[in-house]
């Protein structure tokens, strides 16, 4: 038996003329996440629909969980567009789900796109609701604030659901180009990155890595959050930056209170000389304002000041519950707290700059001579790519 998913469009729905580029989009990204997997997809009139065989209603619900571009999506029927067919089914599906989990009250909610159906659809809802409420009179109408409710949609068929799960929303993957995102180890980067690829942005991700000061672990821990982040956006191509040197030298020439800021400097450019060979038009960074002495916007200003590219913050003006709260629903949170620190926090000085001077500190970043180390840094990068963790988890 075929199952049969509604999904609901988002703001796509509110593009002009160039929807028809985010919905093409939209499908290529669907039919990739399908692989191996026997299915249709069609496209009507702001719905996708979407049919599997039943032993690949996991799969399917698992990309439907992940997928950027679409609010919410639903298990449906699809009937003769007959009142009697409709009822009937709107009984079926009730009993079956809410009704035998206990729940007490619902509302009938009815979308008429074909406008020769005989009824509209308020009257659709209040047939629906009255038949449901003569076959169990325990239920009750409640508009406002229902436990569940009766979706019927009037299209080319009728369309029936109950229930409805929630999507990420979002823009498309890739309908936005392509961003280099500075990943750590830690809680605010892999969320930034999963912010910015709800807005349709492929990735990249670069990565400091100070061996021996940090460890294997603490790599592979960042290849997991990657992984993770792949999820929504798509494979993502890893690269891994040998840092050791460039902080060495950092620490060897420069006054304590700025080697966070100088070193954040030298990971932006090459973030920028990486994100321009591999087709970035933008930075992604997990910084948020006030946050950690790096992240004033003093600092920001500066550690920004070796980048030309446009440098996305998604978290800028959120505080850390906020991101502790996205990172606990996307799964990145358990990985982020794993005890591998990552370079910045090993190489973190006692008393930070916190209010830096941008001509000072541009003075200061010269003073090191890092090009030549940051080149065979560069030249040095370890590449990856990484796939979507699989839905048997972490």
């Amino acid at each position: 038996m075929d199952r049969l998913y509604l999904l609901k469009l988002g703001e796509l729905t509110l593009k002009g003329e160039n929807r028809d580029s985010f919905e093409a989009r939209l499908k290529r990204d669907l039919k990739r996440r399908l692989e191996g997997l026997v299915h249709r997809i069609d496209m009507r009139n702001g719905r996708f629909f979407l049919k599997v065989e039943e032993a690949g209603a996991a799969q399917a619900e698992f990309a439907l969980e992940h997928l950027p571009g679409i609010a919410g999506w639903a298990l449906a029927r699809a009937l003769p567009k007959d009142m009697g067919a409709i009822i009937t089914a709107s009984l079926e599906m009730a009993s079956l789900g809410p009704i035998a989990e206990g729940k007490k009250s619902f509302k009938a909610e009815a979308r008429r796109a074909d406008k020769s159906f005989p009824l509209n659809s308020q009257e659709i809802c209040i047939e629906v609701g009255h038949q449901v409420l003569e076959a169990n009179p325990g239920l009750r109408v409640d508009v406002h604030n229902p436990d569940f409710t009766i979706n019927i949609e009037i299209r080319e068929r009728a369309y029936i659901y109950v229930g409805e799960s929630k999507a990420s929303r979002g823009l498309p993957a890739g309908s936005s180009g392509k961003g280099m995102l500075l990943l750590s180890g830690g809680i605010d980067s892999p969320v930034a990155g999963y912010l910015m690829g709800l807005r349709g942005l492929f990735l990249d991700a670069v990565h400091f890595h100070a061996y021996p000061y940090t460890s294997k672990e603490a790599q592979e821990k960042v290849e997991r959050l990657a992984a993770i982040v792949a999820r929504w956006t798509g494979s993502i191509r890893l690269h891994i930056v040998p840092f050791t040197e460039a902080q060495m030298r950092i620490k060897e020439v420069a006054r304590e209170n700025e080697t966070t800021l100088l070193m954040r400097a030298a990971m932006m450019e090459v973030a920028d000389r990486l994100a321009k060979d591999n087709g970035c038009a933008c930075l992604i960074t997990g910084e948020s304002l006030g946050q950690v002495a790096s992240q004033t916007m003093e600092s920001m200003r500066f550690t920004g000041s070796t980048t030309d590219l446009p440098v996305f913050r998604p978290l800028v003006g959120q505080d850390k519950e906020y991101t502790m709260g996205i990172a606990r629903r996307i799964g990145s949170y358990r990985v982020s707290i794993e005890p591998f620190e990552d370079c910045c926090v090993l190489f973190s000085p006692k008393h930070p700059l916190l209010r830096p001077s941008l001509q000072i500190e541009r003075e200061a970043y010269r003073a090191l001579e890092l090009g030549p180390i940051l080149e065979k840094a560069i030249a040095q990068t370890e590449r990856k790519r990484i796939y979507p963790l699989p839905m048997e988890g972490l």
